[in-house]
């Protein structure tokens, strides 16, 4: 075991962050008692340099006195430690757990960027351009959770599992942007699949106590951010 699972953790990070709610979602899968310490916006605190000295990005989860850094990698992390807690988030098979895992890296490697790319835009041809690669992201997602989930509720199947929670972190920050730009990306004739995921992901226990709501997502994307997705951290 990488850690004793009796000491105190503290999540190092921000509400709005999508990278931060991983480990928040993991810990709850857990039933893991936490401390958020909010790092604000813009700054970088002591603890958090002194946590992630190479990267200094957030989120950062400090177990007793180790600091864990990367968001998928801290879900591994509380997989490995609290295995006899909740359910397990990577499959058990080999083969399944690589699967997710290749999954986790398409959202943040390919799905992310276009979704930023829409907010980042300059014009209309170049937001066309970019809605298109995120529609066609949800396409391949959607044929991805139909695949994994086996027709059950999650890409986990039964319960929330490590795609769910790679990509149900984007969720609140998709609304964002669909509200801002006028646009539908969980377009139930197009994703049916992925639309009714998302509405059970958020219901679920585990996830509603840190998914944001969208209006105060986008009141946040607006003073930070414009109309820009926070960074990635």
């Amino acid at each position: 075991m990488a850690g004793s699972g009796s000491e105190e953790v503290k999540i190092l990070g921000g509400w709005p962050s999508p990278f931060v709610m991983r480990p928040r979602i993991a810990l709850n899968i857990k039933s893991v008692k936490y401390y958020l310490l909010e790092e604000t916006f813009g700054s970088k605190s002591e603890l958090l340099l002194k946590s992630n000295p190479i990267y200094k990005k957030i989120p950062v989860m400090i177990h007793g006195d180790k600091p864990i850094c990367e968001s998928m990698i801290i879900v591994q992390y509380i997989d490995d430690v609290w295995a006899s807690a909740g359910h397990s988030i990577i499959p058990s098979d080999p083969y399944d757990a690589s699967i997710a895992r290749f999954w986790a890296t398409y959202i943040d490697d390919k799905f992310f960027p276009s979704l930023m790319g829409i907010a980042k835009s300059k014009d209309a041809e170049e937001k066309k351009a970019a809605i298109e690669q995120a529609i066609a992201a949800f396409g391949i997602l959607e044929e991805a959770y139909q695949k994994t989930s086996k027709g059950k509720d999650f890409f986990g199947e039964e319960k929330i599992g490590y795609i769910d929670i790679a990509f149900g972190c984007y969720i609140g920050w998709i609304r964002v942007t669909e509200k801002m730009n006028g646009i539908k990306l969980f377009d139930e004739t197009k994703v049916p699949g992925l639309t009714k995921w998302a509405e059970k992901f958020c219901a679920d226990e585990t996830v509603k106590s840190v998914m944001p709501e969208t209006d105060a997502l986008m009141e946040f994307a607006k003073k930070i951010f414009g109309s820009k997705p926070p960074p990635s951290n």
